[in-house]
């Protein structure tokens, strides 16, 4: 007939999360009872792909406790976006440039180009066991296009290379 408002607390029984709420009391005879309830659970993402709810109707005056067994298919969504940029942005060697043999300096084998990556989780949900993988041409034929002298992370990430990375430990 009306809307109410149901009072709910929840609480812990046996490592379970239980919410129990006051349908009525005293309730009469014949009551016939929709209940809409909106359940709003964290930590989801490692719950697999669905969550299971164990509802069940308590009377004193009945001994009959029904229970009815709920599945709600979970599907966690994080949208990603990758940020990338050189800097710098554009470089161009002069012809007459020459690797120098031998040299450990960076300079002598070229100008240096530094290449930033950021990956973003734009949620709405956390991610976890993300994987970033990025090509990069660094031979062309026998000569070097790009010389890889180290890559590095931010952000409590883990990172694995490629093992040609400095091969000449410049």
């Amino acid at each position: 007939q009306g809307q109410k408002k149901l009072s709910c607390n929840p609480k812990k029984e046996n490592e379970t999360h239980v919410v129990l709420c006051e349908l009525g009391n005293p309730m009469k005879a014949g009551a016939q009872i929709t209940v809409d309830m909106e359940l709003s659970v964290s930590g989801l993402e490692d719950m697999g792909d669905a969550i299971t709810f164990h509802l069940q109707l308590r009377s004193k005056n009945s001994p009959s406790n029904a229970s009815v067994i709920v599945t709600v298919p979970v599907e966690a969504e994080a949208e990603m976006e990758l940020r990338g940029n050189s800097l710098p942005a554009v470089m161009v060697l002069p012809t007459s440039w020459h690797r120098v043999e031998g040299s450990q300096r960076l300079e002598d084998h070229g100008i240096k180009v530094e290449h930033v990556y950021e990956l973003h989780n734009k949620g709405p949900s956390t991610v976890s066991g993300v994987t970033l993988s990025i090509a990069v041409p660094n031979q062309l034929g026998d000569n070097f296009l790009l010389y890889l002298v180290e890559l590095g992370t931010e952000g409590g990430m883990n990172c694995s290379h490629h093992p040609a990375l400095n091969p000449a430990q410049v």
